[in-house]
This record gives C-alpha cells, sequence and structure tokens, in this order.
C-alpha cells in the first residue's frame, strides 16, 4: 500500500470529510493557504509591506489634547490646563448635569 494509489487518496478524502465535515474544508484549505505563503516569504526573506503614500507630517500634539476626556472638556469650554484627569472628569460631569 503506497501513496501513490488512487485508493489510498480517496479513503484519505473520506477521513477528512468525516472529521471536519464538508463547510470546515475550504476554511482550512484557505489557512493552509496563507501559512504555506507566510512560510515561503518568511524564508525568503521577504516581509509582507504594503505599498502606502507617504505619510503627511502632522503637528506634534501632547497626550493631554488626544485624551478623549481633554477633548470633550475643551469642547463644553472647560479649561484644562494644570488640571488632573480626576479633577476634569468631575468638573465635566458638573457641566454635563446642569445641561
Amino acid at each position: 500500500m503506497a501513496f501513490d494509489d488512487p485508493i489510498i487518496w480517496v479513503l484519505i478524502v473520506v477521513a477528512v470529510v468525516l472529521l471536519f465535515g464538508a463547510g470546515k474544508i475550504p476554511q482550512l484549505a484557505k489557512s493552509l493557504g496563507q501559512a504555506r505563503r507566510e512560510f515561503d516569504n518568511a524564508s525568503k526573506g521577504i516581509a509582507n509591506v504594503s505599498v502606502q503614500a507617504p505619510a503627511q507630517p502632522t503637528p506634534s500634539k501632547s497626550p493631554a489634547e488626544i485624551d478623549p476626556l481633554v477633548t470633550a472638556a475643551k469642547n463644553e469650554g472647560i479649561d484644562t490646563q494644570g488640571k488632573t484627569k480626576e479633577q476634569i472628569a468631575a468638573e465635566l460631569a458638573w457641566k454635563l448635569n446642569r445641561k
């Protein structure tokens, strides 16, 4: 019994269908293909690099300006300089409850 016998391959296919079910076989084949492509690329030393447009320089923002709490407070007209997040949150909650 060798693997070049077609009956062996039919038995293997039947066993796979019984084990995984007909719905899982396409997902299994897709994941095997992706794994093989990743392995081939890694063995060649090629990394998946997506082509992107050159990054536009953005003005640097301090972490306080990126924080949604600070942004919401500034939108409500609350001065955030020199205040902790807890103080900003309390003042924002007070202002929003007053509306």
